[in-house]
């Protein structure tokens, strides 16, 4: 705790009016949100390369992020950080009474109901307008395809949902159809409601079989990173310095050496 301690301390200083850094002093609640939000896919990053050290100080970065919201709110009279960890604190206590009580389910279909159950009266306690809807509760600042599984599985939980993955792919291909008719329309504005509609069937079939559609999308990105970079290398050895002068046939080629060669 005496860390912690030091940290509050650092974040106040930082914050203080008279001498204060100026670049802190400026932030606000909003301003603050996309550093946050960089620290949280940097932590995720860590993970995935599995680089301890970093992992350690991206959660610092992290931390600090809390930190600071947790100071403007002080400043501001609404809380501090010392009532954000009670909150939390009070918050796993009553959500885990299998571990903290002695509630006992017996299997972890009646553990998540519990849980989602308690998580529902808490939404309506909060007073929110749409607190007995299955989409109360996900976020409208999440990431459009962690958004769309969550939507998905919210649905799916009263029986929304496809029996299995064949319908869900049955419906990407319909999308597919219903893009390219759009296109020969020239409907630009329908062409991107059906574009949205084929995104979304795609993360219905990924949930479907079991993958986390981000983490899918993420290994694409660094596939498509990584044979770019070996393609750019495997054209410059090959004298073709100047990749703005290539093309299109020149580009596919190499592409597809560079897929032969992995």
């Amino acid at each position: 705790m005496r860390n912690i301690e030091q940290l509050l301390e650092i974040m106040s200083r930082l914050r203080d009016p008279q001498q204060g850094c100026p670049w802190d002093l400026r932030q606000t609640y909003s301003t603050i949100v996309p550093y946050t939000l960089e620290e949280a896919y940097e932590v995720a990053d860590a993970i995935q390369r599995g680089d301890m050290q970093e992992l350690r100080s991206e959660l610092g970065d992290l931390l600090f992020q809390v930190i600071f919201y947790s100071q403007i709110a002080q400043e501001e009279g609404h809380f501090d950080f010392e009532e954000v960890v009670d909150v939390i604190c009070e918050k796993m206590l009553r959500r885990h009474p299998h571990v903290f009580s002695d509630a006992k389910f017996e299997n972890d279909e009646a553990l998540r109901a519990a849980w989602e159950s308690e998580k529902a009266e808490e939404r309506a306690e909060k007073g929110t307008t749409d607190d007995m809807s299955e989409m109360a509760g996900v976020a409208r600042a999440l990431p459009a395809l962690i958004r769309a599984e969550k939507l998905q599985k919210r649905a799916a939980r009263v029986g929304f949902d496809w029996p299995n993955v064949d319908g869900a792919l049955k419906k990407v291909h319909e999308e597919l159809a219903e893009i390219h008719h759009e296109l020969d329309q020239e409907d630009l504005s329908k062409a991107q409601d059906e574009l949205g509609d084929l995104l979304f069937s795609v993360v219905n079939v990924t949930r479907l079989v079991g993958m986390d559609a981000e983490q899918v999308l993420s290994r694409a990105n660094e596939k498509f990173e990584r044979r770019f970079r070996e393609m750019e290398k495997l054209l410059k050895e090959s004298g073709k310095a100047n990749l703005h002068t290539l093309t299109l046939e020149e580009w596919d080629s190499a592409w597809e050496e560079i897929k032969r060669q992995e």
